[in-house]
């Protein structure tokens, strides 16, 4: 019976290949076509910002790695399959009639080109995608310097480990794929044109098949060798003690390192011995070969380490450890920037030795304690200085400080931006959306340490209960005559913010149109044409085309609203901005506005980090900047993990026209020196910051995060005590956030530098035991220009306790006023604010949180976060346990506690911090009513005290009933009867 010939894949019509290729074309243009409109807009974003040139850069880095790889790959492979098809026998075996080789086989031979060819063709191309992502390596590795500092075990230059290693083993990983690759593909060209066959026992190969493939497995050993080479000096960022500590331990050292060198040379013989397969008929060599470096990286790289470290190590683990725990201690502090020339290290005592009044700094400190809580208080913000429905402020608010009539001032600030997830009804029409509501109005900014409460008397008079608010003394809007601006702002629209780019499509159309008159909204009688610099050009077809595309709206093709001279405002996020234009740096998260020079400007901090630094402990950013705050906003955290990180640039984002500005303020970073190789002239010099604009920096908090979570340990210097964990400190769970694990959020506050008295701006956080809740340590950092980044760390001495912050917070709560008072407003909402922890009377720590509520059951919009009461805690010396002070103003609170202080907490003349009392604090000097504590007062007049207990009562029910009503106007004034009753029973009982 005849056999049917094997035949090859079935040809194809004239008609099925047309649709064929057209459904090619039509599936590169859906995947290729967003990429392709993405490029194009991205190149003309990049020019209005004036930052082509990083466009460029990167593409160009992008495309040489792509080259690079692709043609080597595809060389690699095509060289593979060329040998092997013309190293093939003359006449091919076949196994037989059903020879499942023999369709294949004539398959191939059929469309020899479109296999030779196209097979390496598209292997490269995916290889070439692949590489492209690691364009930074290739110019770190083309722009790195030196450190200057050298490693403690092969003494290189740090530069090495950073720069030049990661490059090297990018490069041998891609000549291990393309081994690899070349391997299979000559293998299978081998066995489909029969220089490979499996049938009977042993098989046969052809001596051509034999020396390719002797070839290619000799060459992937020898880069294995190569591969153990570089593999030492990855151990010094070897994670085998961690969490205890990164880098090379005894282990690594003394087992994985000579283990290393051995399997290097055994890696040699084995290549040798591969090669030999080239003369040697016998494969057997080789095969004994492949199974020495099996069982050698077994024995020798795995259970000899092991071994090691069960004992040897562990039963001595303290001392085994000891020199590179000491290692590991001093990489880190370089790496994160806590080496002891930044840091001030100050025993304290933790009990104070001098009456506050008595210190300069202390004066200074109280008079600027912050009341206001930026955390709390954006609803509020927008409640009352929100103007329209479609404006809004972020949340959480910032904090800045600003000198107006010479004195310097911490202030909650806020740029009322536009809010597209407001608009509403016909306000939401694509024409209103992006055209007509295009930019914010204004900056707004309130004394940190007061409001706006009047003595009661006064309110009682006026017959309102409009209390417990922000002082907005500075607000800087179109509706704001220059004239009566404290802050001057030029111009004062914002179309680049936070919130006005909360949504993907965050693009707003603007210019002039032939024909028509302005058409942005300013306000109800006034409209605007925006003439700023930012924006890309869309009056041609071509790029409205690309815009329509890009956003997948075909009004923009379509709309009359877009003329010759139109613009596109998109990327409109200053932190999105400033990564965009130097994609090499992660910015802080916490961006904040500020005017300087008349314009409103988004400071943005950024971060040069590296992963890879010899013997530094690695961290995941985003666990340790997170804390209780960023739950509740949910903002976007960095996700990556860092061993080394530099604030080596501010930026600053123009809120008017977008221009992004960025600024060296760290010129001993290596690896900023490297990008500005990579990018010349992209960052400017710190010599061209204005003085005005340096004044506003901050330190950053992320940063800040970082580095309290190293000082945690790294503090430590002994290395047997860091091996048993008992000196670490742990950053306290933020207890005003009921149910949060989140962490304490470090706080920024103008506090009275010891030294002079004056007032300076630092970012600080309280530090508690390992596992335990007592105050262990207080740091701080300062933000002005004199002595920015310099720490102090107050330790507290470990014989003794200092409540921290969640005993504090416990003891505040439970305080027998502050429970009658949480049982008498059941009906509100109580928000605890920011808890600060302030070092005072030269050993003391005093701690100040204010106390917040709104109605519970009123609509979001009619109802906001107002400050009640405030909180103080403060331990004498001699005293078991710190003393609670309660009321409605900080100074009868600090009165209550530390009689006498309560005068220094506002400056004569200034607004004083009553927050709703009922009762005119004294003035500065006068003399405080004493500290009653919750101790038993003396007897008195027993019907004086009847008659206030009397009336006691009757405020207390008439409280209720207001309450019960809920008529909050009512409520207020019962509120403050009630308040006037308790401190007249007081009264009666002394």
């Amino acid at each position: 019976m005849g056999m049917r010939p094997p035949t090859g894949l079935p040809s194809l019509s004239r008609r099925s290949r047309v649709l064929l290729v057209a459904a090619v074309v039509l599936a590169a243009l859906l995947l290729l076509g967003p990429r392709l409109v993405d490029t194009y807009t991205n190149w003309l974003w990049f020019g209005e910002v004036g930052y082509r040139g990083v466009f460029l850069t990167v593409l160009r880095s992008r495309l040489l790695l792509f080259a690079a790889v692709a043609i080597f790959v595809g060389l690699a492979v095509w060289l593979a399959l060329l040998l092997a098809y013309r190293s093939r026998p003359v006449f091919i075996p076949v196994a037989g009639p059903n020879d499942p080789i023999a369709r294949y086989r004539t398959t191939v031979m059929s469309r020899l080109r479109l296999f030779g060819i196209g097979i390496p063709v598209l292997l490269g191309l995916l290889s070439g995608l692949v590489a492209q992502s690691n364009w930074v390596t290739l110019q770190l590795f083309l722009n790195g310097g030196s450190f200057g500092t050298e490693d403690p075990q092969f003494h290189i230059d740090v530069g090495f480990y950073v720069f030049d290693l990661p490059f090297y083993r990018m490069v041998l990983n891609w000549l291990f794929v393309a081994v690899v690759i070349a391997f299979f593909a000559n293998l299978v060209t081998h066995y489909i044109f029969g220089g490979l066959r499996l049938s009977g026992r042993e098989g046969t190969l052809t001596t051509a098949a034999r020396v390719q493939l002797a070839l290619l497995a000799g060459i992937f050993v020898l880069l294995k060798a190569v591969a153990y080479w570089f593999d030492r000096y990855e151990l010094l960022s070897s994670a085998r003690k961690e969490p205890t500590f990164f880098g090379g331990s005894f282990t690594d050292i003394n087992a994985v390192l000579p283990a290393k060198l051995i399997l290097l040379a055994i890696a040699v013989i084995c290549a040798i011995a591969f090669f030999a397969g080239v003369v040697l008929r016998d494969l057997r060599v080789p095969a004994m070969a492949a199974a020495l470096l099996v069982l050698s990286s077994i024995l020798v790289g795995s259970v000899y380490p092991l071994l090691v470290e069960q004992f040897s190590v562990r039963p001595n683990a303290a001392d085994k450890e000891s020199e590179y725990i000491e290692r590991n201690i001093d990489a880190t502090r370089r790496a994160y920037g806590i080496t002891p020339d930044k840091i001030d290290y100050q025993d304290y005592k933790g009990d104070g030795t001098k009456n506050p009044v008595d210190v300069p700094a202390d004066v200074e400190t109280i008079q600027k304690i912050r009341l206001l809580d930026p955390n709390i208080l954006s609803r509020t913000f927008t409640q009352q200085k929100q103007l329209k429905n479609f404006y809004g402020f972020r949340d959480p608010l910032d904090i800045d400080r600003y000198t107006i009539d010479g004195e310097v001032q911490d202030y909650i600030v806020g740029a009322r931006e536009l809010t597209p997830s407001s608009l509403t009804g016909n306000q939401t029409d694509w024409i209103n959306r992006h055209t007509v509501y295009t930019h914010g109005d204004g900056f707004v900014a309130a004394p940190a340490n007061r409001v706006n409460r009047p003595p009661a008397q006064d309110a009682a008079a006026a017959g309102s209960t409009d209390t417990g608010y922000p002082e907005y003394t500075v607000t800087s809007d179109l509706a704001t005559p220059k004239d009566n601006q404290l802050i001057e702002v030029d111009q004062p629209r914002i179309y680049y913010g936070e919130l006005i780019s909360q949504t993907d499509a965050d693009y707003a159309i603007v210019g002039q149109v032939d024909g028509q008159g302005p058409r942005e909204y300013d306000s109800d009688i006034a409209q605007f044409t925006y003439d700023g610099a930012g924006g890309v050009p869309i009056g041609n077809w071509f790029d409205r085309l690309a815009f329509a595309t890009k956003y997948a709206e075909r009004n923009i093709l379509l709309s009359g609203a877009i003329g010759p001279d139109s613009k596109i405002i998109f990327n409109r996020n200053p932190r999105e901005r400033v990564e965009k234009v130097a994609p090499w740096l992660t910015a802080d998260g916490d961006i904040y506005p500020t005017v300087v020079d008349g314009r409103i400007k988004w400071i943005v901090d950024a971060y040069t980090t590296l992963d890879s630094y010899p013997y530094s402990q690695r961290t995941s950013l985003e666990g340790a900047v997170e804390d209780s705050i960023d739950q509740k906003t949910g903002r976007m955290l960095p996700r990556e993990e860092v061993s080394y990180i530099r604030n080596s640039v501010k930026a600053t984002v123009d809120a008017y026209d977008g221009t992004v500005t960025l600024y060296e303020v760290d010129a001993g970073d290596p690896v900023l020196q490297a990008w500005r190789g990579v990018f010349p002239g992209v960052v400017k010099p710190e010599s061209e910051i204005s003085p005005e604009l340096r004044a506003h920096f901050r330190y950053p908090a992320d940063l800040f995060k970082v580095q309290r979570e190293m000082l945690a340990k790294y503090h430590v210097n002994d290395p047997r005590e860091f091996f048993t964990n008992n000196a670490f400190w742990s950053v306290p769970a933020d207890p005003t956030v009921e149910g949060s694990t989140g962490a304490l959020p470090p706080y920024y506050m103008l506090m009275g530098d010891p030294e002079t008295g004056q007032p300076v701006f630092n970012l600080t956080s309280a530090m508690v035991g390992y596992n335990r809740q007592f105050l262990s340590a207080y740091i701080s950092v300062r933000s002005d220009p004199v002595d920015y980044g310099k720490f102090t760390i107050l330790r507290l001495p470990t014989d003794s306790q200092t409540q921290g912050p969640q005993q504090t917070q416990n003891s505040m709560t439970t305080f027998p006023p502050v429970s009658s008072d949480r049982t008498l407003l059941a009906s509100n909402n109580i928000k605890y604010g920011n808890l600060l922890t302030l070092p005072i009377a030269q050993g003391g720590i005093l701690y100040v949180e204010p106390l917040y509520t709104e109605p519970r059951n009123a609509p979001p919009s009619a109802t906001f976060p107002q400050l009640a009461k405030v909180l103080v805690s403060y331990k004498e010396p001699g005293s078991n346990s710190p003393k609670v002070g309660y009321a409605s103003t900080l100074e009868e609170a600090l009165n209550q506690i530390l009689p006498g202080v309560g005068g220094v907490a506002t400056k004569p003349g200034a607004a004083a911090p009553n927050t709703g009392s009922g009762a005119t604090p004294p003035a500065q000097g006068g003399t405080p009513p004493p500290a009653t504590n919750g101790t038993a007062p003396p007897p008195a007049s027993t019907a004086a005290r009847d008659a206030a207990a009397a009336d006691l009562n009757r405020r207390i029910e008439a409280a209720r009933t207001a309450m019960r009503t809920g008529n909050f106007e009512e409520f207020g004034r019962a509120l403050d009867d009630l308040e006037a009753a308790v401190k007249a029973y007081q009264d009666a009982n002394r």
